[in-house]
């Protein structure tokens, strides 16, 4: 069991290793390759895109087969293989093939990898954040040491070091014992597919899922265009990294604490995503204020206290309102509020604001934006409330029973 979650923690390091390598220097690759914003946004909105469709699949047939670590794998593989392409091809039209292609196997690996850790510590005293902490750190260093190299020996290995990160993470993942992560556990019987609308029948979970849709938007506008912003302010690669680094490497802290101190209680867990929507609007409007790289870097700090924070407390209050044998599909479900159609919005958006009224301008508008999801998570913890204390009203054998949204039992 003790070496199963030691390598549970490396496929968390190699895995958002490579996520930093995807999402920090890429769109830099794309546009030394020549093409445009607006198209290095098309091409990244192709994961949003994809990933309507992919992270459900997937989603499910982790929660048929009740096998983690095999849809792990298979992503890791496919993953790899058209990577490949990815760095090789020239055009935009193949090349934006290849990326829908490629986001089939990349975009669910955020939802399947919290998936697996949460199945891995189910009925241990071990917490989410000492495993997710892992990723933020594998983040952090292989964006620093990638934009040093890159600076030393040329883009053209980035490809190198984007398939070696998947081979180690692929190594930790088969190395597992499975099913699963603990050996000797029996695979559960197969998911019946009408068990699949339960996800969906708890408003609460709903009006979360549609907040997160909308609150997801300028968060990839930033993914998809922050090297962008930092290269355009007169950084190079190696602040690139350091940008990365320091958005990253605050979220152990962040995770730790949580780990210690966050509860598994729906109107705990609004009220902290509520004040967490404040800070996003307070992190891009200061990015709109930047001037220099550097204060770019300092910004980016923020970071943890916003993305890291929000992926915390999305995953425990999705972990919450979902039963366990639909886990998957409901981290799934969680997946898709930080891509889906927002995400194909966040492309077009972005790239259209960046290139005709500037990346200022692009910020501020994901200001306004925040400020609306801060207004609908007051709404969502309003709701909790009430339902809260309708159910109280109406005791604990009440129309959804005892396991309500309000509900703090460890499933």
């Amino acid at each position: 069991m003790r070496g199963s979650l030691q390598l549970l923690k490396g496929y968390h390091f190699f895995t958002y290793g490579s996520f930093a390598l995807l999402y920090a220097f890429v769109p830099i690759y794309l546009a030394r390759q020549g093409i445009g914003k607006l198209q290095i946004g098309l091409l990244m909105a192709g994961g949003p895109l994809v990933s309507v469709a992919a992270n459900p699949v997937w989603g499910y047939w982790t929660d048929r087969t009740q096998n983690h670590r095999a849809t792990v794998i298979w992503l890791l593989v496919g993953n790899a293989a058209l990577a490949q392409g990815l760095f090789r091809i020239s055009g935009f039209a193949p090349l934006y093939a290849v990326m829908l292609l490629f986001f089939f196997f990349q975009s669910p690996m955020y939802a399947q990898g919290s998936s697996l850790t949460l199945h891995a510590i189910a009925g241990t005293p071990h917490k989410f954040g000492a495993f997710r902490l892992w990723g933020s750190l594998g983040y952090a260093f292989v964006a620093l040491g990638t934009g040093a190299a890159l600076q030393r020996f040329g883009w053209d290995r980035l490809w190198l070091a984007y398939t070696l990160l998947l081979a180690l993470a692929f190594a930790c993942a088969v190395l597992m014992p499975g099913p699963g992560v603990r050996r000797g556990e029996r695979t559960a019987a197969a998911l019946p597919a009408r068990q699949l609308g339960s996800v969906f029948g708890n408003r609460i979970f709903l009006f979360f899922i549609a907040l997160g849709v909308f609150q997801s938007v300028p968060s990839t506008i930033h993914a998809a265009f922050a090297s962008l912003y930092v290269q355009d302010l007169g950084g190079d690669a190696v602040a690139m990294g350091w940008a990365s680094f320091c958005a990253a490497v605050f979220e152990v802290p962040v995770f730790l604490l949580l780990d210690r101190y966050a509860k598994r209680d729906t109107g705990y867990l609004t009220a902290w995503l509520t004040v967490v929507c404040g800070l996003f609007a307070v992190r891009w409007l200061l990015l709109s204020l930047a001037t220099s790289a550097v204060q770019v870097l300092f910004v980016q700090a923020l970071h943890s206290l916003t993305f890291g924070a929000y992926f915390y407390l999305g995953t425990m209050l999705t972990a919450v309102l979902v039963p366990d044998r639909l886990r998957a599909s409901g981290q799934a479900a969680f997946a898709l509020t930080w891509g889906g159609l927002s995400g194909v919005l966040a492309g077009l958006l972005g790239g259209w604001l960046y290139e005709t009224a500037g990346a200022a301008a692009m910020y501020r508008v994901n200001a306004a934006i925040a400020l609306g999801g801060l207004a609908g998570f007051v709404l969502l913890h309003r709701l909790v409330k009430a339902e809260g204390a309708a159910r109280a009203a109406q005791g604990p054998q009440g129309p959804q029973g005892p396991q309500g949204p309000q509900g703090t039992s460890q499933k």
